[in-house]
């Protein structure tokens, strides 16, 4: 029989929230933290709106160098994993280096940083060519993705396998699968997990408006991401990550650890179809779905709340809603649904684990977190999206799904802890 795998820390930076409790006291009253983009002037752009993080690296704890060298998703992911070790209870440097990884997703890794570096080589984009005195010491670790978990690793004292999870809106979601798998193959006992995120730059913001994927509610950012509802129109750019600490349960249980809940199941499909389109039956993601629940040896009548990819796009929640019903079957209209993008935004890669940490936070309340702005459901988006207010309901399994450009499909199973698998 695998090993069972138990998260046993969480750390959270959102918008609206700079921590775990300020994270759910914001989900389950409702509020958003969308706002006007503040951090350049927008006006040129389609959408110009977004979840800003009011960040300060120095209250978190790093010195003038960290903040110079890291990218600020690094910085993000950094502070999350301090507080998702803190949480767990877990003292590293009692730990084998050699047992302990790392697994990191991120869409656009750091593209705050290079777009920087951009505006200062080419002097705002009028210069063709750039002078090498003006280069970045740094430009290598913003170039290459991997730089980001092994700031993670160094940070935590890590030797054992550090990854970097690239799959675009699904990557939070592949990093804890791949931290599960990671443990399961015994080449580590305690896995740092989880997504980072932080694309609002001038550059990131123009290619979704290139696509017409992000909303043009401008003058009311609060109520601009809505999820299912028939006035959808797109989605709310936003930053973010979420850290979490995983180890086996057994590991767990012997050292006291308070358990958050199971990963007791993880499956990835790909639609091979299109980058950015979707195919409205929802195939692809109704596979993914299924292939977990067999795997966590769950029936679609044991989920408690699926925890919804909903964008707000109008193809991704047609396709999301015909997904869960094809795997699901009649019990797809029983089970509460609802996206937190309607609060947060969305963050790329960094979701999915930010959903994760919703996900965790509704088993361990017993809520329900609601799809804010939902006033006027789609009619093709017909089943239960918990509109506008949170909902309290025993909660013991959980479903989380994501959908990434590429046509990438993923679900996660986690569930209360006990019992026999």
């Amino acid at each position: 029989m695998s090993s069972r795998i138990v998260i046993t820390g969480i750390g959270v930076r959102a918008p609206g929230a700079s921590g775990t409790k300020e994270f759910w006291d914001l989900l389950s009253s409702g509020r958003t933290a969308t706002r006007r983009i503040s951090f350049f002037d927008p006006s040129p752009y389609r959408s110009q709106v977004a979840g800003e993080c009011d960040f300060d690296p120095e209250s978190e704890g790093l010195s003038a160098r960290e903040i110079r060298r890291m990218d600020r998703a690094t910085q993000f992911a950094v502070a999350c994993a301090d507080d998702a070790i803190v949480d767990s209870g877990l003292e590293v440097n009692r730990l084998d280096p050699h047992r302990v990884g790392v697994s990191l997703g991120s869409a656009v890794a750091a593209s705050t940083s290079l777009d920087v570096e951009y505006q200062i080589l080419s002097d705002a984009g009028r210069r063709w060519t750039v002078s090498p005195e003006y280069l970045s010491p740094h430009m290598f670790d913003y170039l290459t993705p991997g730089v980001m978990p092994a700031e993670l690793a160094w940070r935590i004292g890590a030797e054992g396998p550090v990854t970097m999870v690239s799959n675009g809106c699904t990557s939070g979601l592949d990093a804890v699968g791949n931290a599960v798998q990671v443990i399961r193959d015994g080449a580590a006992d305690i896995m740092l997990a989880g997504a980072t995120d932080t694309p609002i730059t001038p550059i990131v913001v123009a290619c979704f408006d290139a696509i017409k994927a992000t909303t043009t509610y401008n003058n009311d950012p609060e109520h601009a991401s809505r999820p299912f509802d028939a006035s959808r129109n797109g989605f709310v750019l936003a930053e973010g990550s979420a850290m979490f600490v995983l180890e086996t349960l057994e590991h767990a249980t012997n050292r006291g650890a308070h358990i958050y809940a199971e990963v007791s199941g993880y499956a990835t499909r790909s639609n091979a179809y299109h980058m950015t389109g979707l195919k409205k039956d929802g195939r692809e993601m109704a596979e993914a779905i299924g292939a977990a629940l067999a795997e966590a040896r769950k029936n679609p009548e044991d989920l408690d709340y699926i925890n919804a990819h909903g964008s707000g796009t109008k193809q991704n929640d047609w396709h999301e809603t015909a997904a869960l019903k094809r795997s699901l079957g009649l019990h797809a209209y029983e089970t509460p649904v609802s996206s937190i993008k309607s609060m947060v935004g969305h963050s790329l890669g960094a979701i999915g684990s930010v959903e994760i940490a919703a996900s965790l936070l509704a088993i361990e309340n017993n809520v329900v977190p609601p799809t804010a702005n939902l006033h006027e459901a789609d009619p093709e988006c017909d089943l239960d999206y918990v509109p506008v207010t949170a909902r309290e309901r025993r909660v013991d399994t959980v479903l989380s799904v994501g959908s990434g450009f590429g046509g990438f499909q993923s679900a996660i199973v986690l569930n209360r802890p006990g019992g026999t698998r």
